[in-house]
């Protein structure tokens, strides 16, 4: 059976909601974040040697990393589901999806997570990084545009690793005028397994609603 290694708050609530939407049987590890720092606890560091979330245990392979995690689990375990035909068009969209979310999306609102606390201190970011969110954020809106999925009307593991970046976002009040983009995440935490994977993995802070 596979084993998540769960951290409260974290990216790994999408990995919950994607054994979910498989109907795939797991446990849990839980790990909770520092109430005054927000960090890992160190016990993480024992399965992941810098002590991040998530990661998987399946058989004999541990996995990290939130796009490997889907990659793999979408490979072993959904057949049909959740992608396109792998010789399509739309599966070229799909790889990119994945990758986008964590490779450019993230990263200017990681730097507000980080800077905004600064105050004064981040002043000078600011601009640049709002600059980028509105950059990024103004891409998935537009590429949301007439469309239920990022894929059309078909939902995918992209949305769900996607999602992050939209809940993130949403946290910081960032969805205000991007109406597909809000409507896109409101769909998206209104799945069964969505709500599922929330019962599953205890309180979880970004839920957009």
């Amino acid at each position: 059976m596979i084993l998540i290694h769960h951290l409260n708050d974290s990216r790994s609530q999408r990995i919950l909601w994607l054994l979910e939407e498989l109907g795939l049987e797991y446990d849990i590890k839980r790990y909770e974040r520092d109430s005054v720092t927000h960090l890992a606890p160190p016990e993480l560091l024992h399965i992941h040697p810098l002590g991040k979330s998530p990661v998987i245990e399946d058989g004999n392979f541990i996995i990290h990393e939130s796009g490997a995690i889907i990659d793999y689990l979408i490979r072993k375990y959904a057949g049909d589901l959740l992608h396109p035909t792998p010789e399509s068009q739309a599966y070229e969209q799909y790889v990119q999806w994945l990758h986008y979310a964590e490779g450019s999306a993230m990263l200017p609102l990681l730097l507000k997570v980080y800077v905004d606390p600064l105050g004064d201190g981040g002043a000078a970011l600011q601009p640049r990084i709002n600059s980028e969110l509105d950059n990024h954020l103004g891409f998935v809106e537009a590429s949301l545009e007439g469309k239920t999925f990022l894929l059309d009307e078909l939902f995918s593991a992209a949305d769900i690793q996607m999602s992050f970046v939209g809940e993130i976002a949403g946290s910081f009040g960032l969805l205000h005028q991007r109406p597909n983009l809000t409507a896109w995440i409101k769909r998206l935490q209104a799945r069964p397994a969505y709500q599922s994977a929330l019962t599953r993995g205890g309180t979880y802070r970004f839920v957009v609603v």
